[in-house]
């Protein structure tokens, strides 16, 4: 790690007795590993701990997950709250009503150029690390920090997160060496790359490999083929259905395409709703561009909600990108 697990995490968590692990709405593997292997970790040490999400729970590969979750917690008298995975208890959704005014600490791997970014109380404890290459990697070196071996679903937890930030490792670039070194440690502990893998990148539906079909056939090449740009419309997601998505395996599709540099995906969550899905191979900020529209993520992985329909809102993306390849 490129940052060591701070004090003051480690005693925030041995003072308490009652936790509350939140995370972002719209989870991931790696925000749902990150809860589940910190809850357990927490237990082992006598506390209290419960995972806590607004959901939705979208992703085929989470969805198995969902029910280890609730909605809000049962009772607050005395918790402390860990948020894993995002940048203020803003992105929890509606679970920041029920958490707000507790005892918060944050543990986080995105880039936030501005102390602004950071909506927390000042003296919450802070473990910010942007080179980490997934939230999953931060709680194992906390869980080693706070004494504790590894067991065996930990590990699971913990690599399944890491292997959905990471792209099952193929966004790494010469500076993953420590990726490896952590994964090596989940997989001594139990964790198995191929029951991850096909978690990940199994059991798909057909309507899955239809959808995706659909949304290949509306793919544009913009700005000389440099962004690829598609749209999943309202009724695509009144016919398939959310489980119908597999973002990971379209965004691999359209990364293949030679001389690509970013691809910017809008889907019509409801009429007047989208949310955008932004990617990039290397030098695209995609971060900053959800950024401007007040969402979030990585420099080459990141999305953003936004108000309108699809008509209204591709100007403004290809607007947006238009900035970055001038």
């Amino acid at each position: 790690m490129s940052v060591p697990v701070p004090v003051e995490l480690i005693e925030f968590i041995r003072s308490g007795s009652l936790f509350i692990v939140a995370g972002h709405k719209e989870p991931d593997g790696d925000c749902v590993g990150s809860q589940l292997a910190l809850c357990s970790a927490l237990k082992r040490l006598g506390k209290e701990a419960v995972p806590c999400s607004a959901g939705p729970f979208k992703r085929t590969e989470i969805i198995p997950y969902a029910a280890q979750f609730s909605a809000a917690p049962g009772k607050t008298a005395g918790a402390k709250v860990v948020i894993v995975d995002c940048s203020s208890p803003d992105r929890t959704g509606e679970l920041a009503a029920h958490i707000e005014g507790l005892p918060t600490a944050l543990i986080d791997h995105h880039d936030y150029h501005a102390a602004g970014e950071m909506r927390v109380p000042a003296e919450a404890p802070l473990f910010l690390d942007p080179a980490a290459p997934s939230v999953t990697v931060m709680i194992l070196s906390l869980i080693e920090a706070l004494g504790l071996p590894l067991t065996k679903e930990e590990a699971e937890m913990l690599f399944f997160g890491l292997c959905t930030d990471t792209g099952f490792f193929r966004h790494l670039d010469e500076s993953g060496a420590e990726s490896f070194s952590a994964a090596q440690r989940m997989i001594v502990a139990g964790a198995s790359p191929k029951a991850a893998f096909q978690a990940i990148n199994g059991g798909k539906s057909l309507s899955s490999r239809i959808l995706l079909g659909h949304i290949l056939s509306r793919s544009e090449a913009l700005f000389e083929g440099r962004l690829i740009l598609s749209v999943e419309n309202f009724e695509d997601t009144r016919l398939f259905g959310l489980e119908g998505r597999d973002s990971d395996s379209l965004y691999q599709l359209l990364q293949s395409v030679a001389g690509v540099e970013a691809i910017a995906i809008i889907r019509e969550e409801a009429p007047e709703k989208c949310t955008v899905g932004l990617r990039s191979r290397d030098q695209i900020d995609v971060a900053a561009i959800a950024a401007s529209f007040g969402g979030g993520g990585h420099k080459n992985a990141a999305g953003l909600s936004i108000d309108g329909t699809i008509s209204d809102i591709k100007p403004q993306i290809i607007e947006a990108f238009a900035r970055v390849f001038h």
